[in-house]
């Protein structure tokens, strides 16, 4: 039965918008590596320009001050929107945090990074639009996956609006957290809209013995590996605190300063191993080859995920190595969402095959 333009138009617009958000978590992770995040002291220009400047000449000699005080001013509007909605004491400690005081020199390389990084994001909002797009004729046959990437949509607004806090907070840790882990729920948004668009199911997958309890085993996975990648945040900050500190410099002293989060991030790297070593094995035996698949590339991120994360906690924590490790950490919340949701369809197209008159 050949697959409906429409079907063919979603998948492939909703396929290369999951890539280009990887793209954008791989530079995100370039930017923090190399100390870029305030390249750009203001959003959403740079420097007060659309194309920013290239010589510090070209800036006024107080920029400084400048960029600080719309910072801290945008940062009270801030706190006291956060107070009306009853988040006082949130509002008190981010307007409270001495980052917001702290005006990096001009750095035209670090500059032109973060602005990449712009446009990198930007390009994302261009594609999450043209999936919205996509998606409308599915408003009839199935409003789900409209009405999910309409949400997608309203999620990549928010994101930019969390980044041009994340700029006014100059980086505070408990902005850039939410802002990695709001990327993910786009992830896994985007990945369930595109299973669902695909009815296209494998034959052995009707009469394999699965077992609803596999569900809530992949379930739980998942929500370990976000929790990783949210602790491994935190560890990144600590880092930054740390780099800075050293001026980027002494590589090989990082490591050794760093506190309990990174030891909880060490742990739970072993923890999650195991889990997907097991959840592995069992889906080797369901006899699915899709599922076989999806278990073989989880073992493969994962591996190169723990063998990034050895080159940074033992080699001096390589610039090259760290966006890499970022991005291998989201790529595998991603593909264990999506054996997540292949599974339950799975599950559901085996339970039809066998009961189809209570499916009927």
């Amino acid at each position: 039965m050949e697959i409906p333009a429409f079907v063919r138009r979603f998948r492939t617009t909703a396929t290369l918008t999951v890539v280009a958000v990887y793209v954008l978590i791989l530079v995100g992770g370039i930017v923090r590596s190399t100390g870029s995040g305030m390249g750009c002291p203001d959003w959403p220009k740079c420097f007060g320009q659309w194309v920013p400047p290239t010589d510090i000449s070209q800036l006024p000699s107080n920029y400084k001050e400048v960029y600080t005080a719309q910072r801290v001013a945008k940062n009270e509007r801030l706190a006291k929107t956060l107070s009306k909605l009853g988040f006082a004491e949130v509002a008190a400690n981010i307007f409270a945090h001495p980052t917001q005081y702290i005006e990096t020199d001009f750095n035209p390389t670090k500059t032109w990074i973060e602005y990449l990084n712009r446009l990198t994001g930007a390009l994302i909002g261009v594609f999450i639009f043209a999936t919205v797009l996509a998606a409308w004729p599915y408003r009839r046959r199935d409003p789900a996956i409209f009405w999910v990437a309409v949400l997608s949509f309203i999620t990549v607004g928010v994101q930019g609006w969390l980044g041009s806090l994340v700029v006014s907070t100059n980086l505070l840790p408990v902005m850039v957290t939410i802002h990695m882990a709001l990327a993910l729920v786009l992830v896994a948004l985007l990945i369930w809209a595109l299973v669902r668009a695909d009815n296209a199911l494998p034959r052995e997958a009707q009469g394999a013995p699965l077992a609803p309890g596999m569900t809530i085993g992949l379930v739980v996975l998942v929500l370990l590996t976000f929790v990783q990648i949210v602790v491994g945040t935190q560890v990144r900050e600590d880092i930054d605190m740390i780099a800075f500190g050293l001026n980027y410099l002494h590589r090989e002293q990082w490591i050794a300063q760093l506190g309990g989060a990174f030891t909880v991030h060490r742990v739970f790297s072993a923890l999650l191993l195991l889990v997907n070593l097991y959840v592995a094995l069992k889906l080797y035996q369901t006899g699915v080859a899709a599922l076989e698949r999806l278990a073989t590339a989880t073992l493969v991120v994962i591996g190169l995920e723990i063998l990034a994360g050895l080159l940074l906690a033992y080699f001096a924590m390589p610039a090259l190595v760290q966006p890499i490790h970022l991005t291998l950490g989201t790529l595998l919340f991603g593909v264990q969402f999506l054996l997540l949701v292949r599974y339950w369809q799975a599950l559901k197209a085996s339970h039809t095959a066998r009961f189809p008159a209570v499916v009927a």
